[in-house]
């Protein structure tokens, strides 16, 4: 019969050596900008952390535990924890930050100042209660990350096809989670050499306690660390055994319940542990990963890279002892090693060494998809225990411990901070989804990405599924409804029968039936446009009619967007985007052309580039205002004022590059919702419902907003948008902000508190 090594080498399993699934629950004590223990509750804008499935707390009130969705690379892991680390540092009062240590800050000297986490059941709060007793409040202030890790699918599957020991797949499952298991305890000394990283504690944590000598590796990962007493033994000989194990446990009085067990793996396949007797195992966690102080999520992706590849060599590596045996062997290693100095070579170097060698065998043979030196660093590490995670941290906080968490909690704090609008991990994204990704983790609604491209997505809360594409695009408006307001010409009939003002125009199929209509428009102001398309993409507008050459050009533009084109007359007046939600107007902007200000020095596209590094400006709807461009339109535009890019406006002079004021052609955004009176608001969210929509961005032009909209001629719908972009709503260039993300996400879940 095959080893499990000689396995691994079949070339069937090659395509499926890498795939695994990936989980991640982070803990970090939230503390004041001084360094010390905030005294605040759990931040009321992250909704019920009892249903939360991204930011909850731990055992502390003051203890976030941040939780990724299950990642299937890497690379998507970071990315989600990157994410959910950007919710949870904006959500917390400014003066508050996470602090990147396992270890606490100073802690309070009276034990009834650290504060259990207030959680909704009495039940929860009870076993809480009784840890503190069992084991006292201090040790439970320590953090870490607790990793999850499960094979592949078809790794397994096909792993199971090669070998012919075990005819159940549960079984076989279960075997290879438990050999995998014991050989990590035995050898999780080797993780605690390379990424222990609590050697010294703070003032106030080891009060009545022995305390070890420090600085030692992992303080977290000794026997000075939160652990079961002595007197707790579990066997991983088999399911069977580690389950029969615990309950004994439980029935003695050892354990209060079953989930007291603290074990630095814990076998994962059901709600509860008992479970496992019928689901089999179906992934491992592991509890024994101390916070990476160097790292901004207390993890990075070569760590999660190297774990992987870790376990991985655990399944390849033989079992030498019996189980029981094996296992109590790794645990004397394991708390050898982490009390020793982290600036001294470990007693377990030639074993670590070989270790390393190991694994730098395991990824040539197994032809795994790592760097030729990715293990390096751990030789590296072996060869100089200065360059151990123990080490460098000693060596910045060994004169003072506070000081140095604070600078690198602020540094943490002020990149979520960077830009705000953006959310980490996914800042490819369209950015008003974006913005509502960021609502819907804050709330605790589960975010599915489905594509990102198509910035599709699937949110689920309160029981329910729905479906968001571009953040507004949802289940309430019927199919027809964005295909009306995409077309230019349906909406304006639909509007026109419902009695609204709309431009009069004509509708052109090809450029020579649209240059022969060119006498109609000559003298008057005119605008021309593609019919279908969306962001202003394609528009020229002139406002005291055009010569032949200029309306041809227009054409050209617009034909170049869609294969029909719109001519309408042009309506005098100011512009406004009303945002409509469900019957109601949210939110009003007046968007202000594409414009550069003179300064008598500096040229036109001079003047353009200096706007665009406005770190607000981006492109492509991923930053609140967009790049001003100088294309064929805005030369056009130029040209029509007497100007060229190379001329130099004279100062203080406004030159308009655009006569649209699209944001997404570099306008700029200004928030007037308050300004209006309620009968044009009327007017907007009537216009919508005539549409037939829930969600809509409606364009008027107003001649006059002091007057009434009943007044002749005081106003026109220009356009209808079914996907309207919220952000520059959320982040407007100047005025109030509306957080129309989150009115879409209460809109389809009313249950968001």
């Amino acid at each position: 019969m095959k080893t499990m090594k000689q396995l691994l080498h079949e070339k069937a399993l090659q395509p499926y050596l890498w795939q695994a699934r990936y989980g991640v629950e982070k803990e970090s004590q939230r503390i004041t900008v001084n360094g010390q223990l905030a005294k605040t509750d759990h931040p009321k804008i992250l909704g019920n952390r009892a249903y939360h499935p991204y930011i909850q707390t731990d055992f502390a009130e003051t203890q976030l535990e941040l939780v990724t969705p299950v990642a299937n690379s890497p690379q998507e892991l970071m990315r989600w924890l990157a994410a959910i680390h950007d919710v949870a540092y904006r959500s917390l009062p400014k003066e508050e930050m996470m602090w990147p240590l396992s270890m606490p800050p100073i802690l309070p000297l009276k034990d009834e100042d650290i504060v259990i986490a207030k959680l909704d059941t009495f039940e929860d709060v009870l076993y809480r209660r009784y840890l503190a007793k069992t084991y006292g409040k201090r040790k439970q202030m320590v953090s870490g990350i607790h990793f999850n890790f499960e094979f592949g699918a078809e790794f397994l599957q096909n792993l199971f096809a090669v070998q012919e020991q075990y005819p159940d797949f549960t079984d076989f499952k279960t075997a290879i989670y438990l050999k995998v298991t014991r050989n990590y305890l035995r050898y999780r000394w080797f993780l605690t050499y390379l990424f222990g990283a609590t050697p010294t504690s703070n003032e106030n944590y080891f009060v009545a306690d022995i305390a070890p000598k420090e600085p030692v590796r992992s303080i977290r990962n000794s026997r000075f660390g939160y652990t079961n007493h002595d007197d707790v033994q579990v066997s991983y000989e088999s399911l069977g055994q580690y389950l029969a194990d615990i309950a004994r446990m439980v029935e003695v009085g050892k354990l209060s319940e079953e989930k007291e067990f603290y074990a630095p793996v814990r076998l994962r396949g059901g709600q509860k542990v008992a479970d496992l007797a019928k689901t089999g195992i179906r992934y491992i966690e592991l509890r024994n990963i101390d916070l990476n102080p160097f790292a901004p999520f207390g993890i990075d992706e070569k760590q999660i890279e190297f774990l992987h590849a870790f376990m991985l060599y655990m399944l390849y590596l033989p079992e030498t002892e019996a189980a029981d045996d094996w296992v109590a062997k790794g645990d004397a290693i394991n708390n050898f090693v982490a009390l020793e100095r982290p600036d001294r070579v470990t007693d377990f170097v030639e074993e670590g060494m070989d270790l390393v060698a190991g694994l730098k065998e395991l990824v040539k043979n197994l032809k795994l998809p790592l760097a030729e030196d990715f293990f390096d660093f751990a030789q590296q590490a072996f060869e100089d225990p200065n360059q151990t995670l123990a080490a460098r941290l000693y060596a910045v906080t060994k004169e003072d411990m506070t000081t140095w968490a604070k600078t690198v909690a602020k540094e943490n704090q002020a990149q979520a901070w960077q830009k705000p609008y953006q959310l980490a991990g996914f800042t490819k994204m369209e950015l008003s989804t974006q913005i509502l990704m960021f609502d819907a983790i804050q709330k605790g609604v589960q975010v599915t990405v489905l594509d990102e491209e198509d910035q599709f997505l699937q949110l689920r809360f309160a029981g329910r599924t729905e479906y968001v594409k571009n953040a507004n695009m949802t289940s309430k408006d019927s199919y027809v409804v964005p295909l009306m307001m995409a077309n230019k010409t349906v909406t304006k009939k639909v509007l026109a029968n419902s009695g609204f003002r709309v431009p009069q125009g004509s509708e052109f199929a090809d450029m020579e039936t649209a240059v022969l209509a060119y006498p109609k428009f000559a003298d008057s102001g005119f605008v021309v446009k593609p019919k279908s398309t969306n962001y202003g993409l394609g528009i020229s507008i002139f406002k005291h009619g055009a010569s032949l050459a200029d309306f041809k050009e227009a054409l050209a533009i617009a034909f170049a967007e869609d294969s029909a084109v719109l001519v309408e007359e042009f309506m005098a007046g100011t512009e406004y985007r009303f945002f409509v939600l469900d019957g109601s107007v949210k939110a009003i902007l007046l968007r202000v052309p594409a414009n550069v200000v003179g300064d008598g020095r500096h040229t036109i596209a001079e003047l353009v580039a200096a706007k665009n590094e406005d770190p607000l400006r981006g492109s492509h709807h991923r930053a609140p205002l967009e790049l001003i461009q100088l294309g064929e339109i805005e030369k056009l535009m130029l040209k029509e004022q007497g100007y060229a890019t190379t001329s130099v406006p004279a100062e203080g002079v406004i030159v308009y590059l655009r006569e649209n004021s699209n944001v997404s052609t570099g306008g700029d955004s200004i928030d007037v919702t308050d300004e209006f009176s309620q009968d044009y608001k009327e007017v907007a969210a009537k216009a919508v419902t005539a549409l037939g929509a829930k969600i809509s961005g409606i364009d008027l032009i107003i001649l006059d907003k002091l007057q009434p909209a009943t007044s002749p001629n005081a106003y026109g719908i220009i356009e209808a948008n079914f996907n309207p972009a919220m952000h520059m709503h959320v982040y407007p260039f100047s005025g109030k902000s509306r957080r129309l993300t989150m009115a879409v996400l209460k809109f389809l879940y009313p249950e968001i508190n």
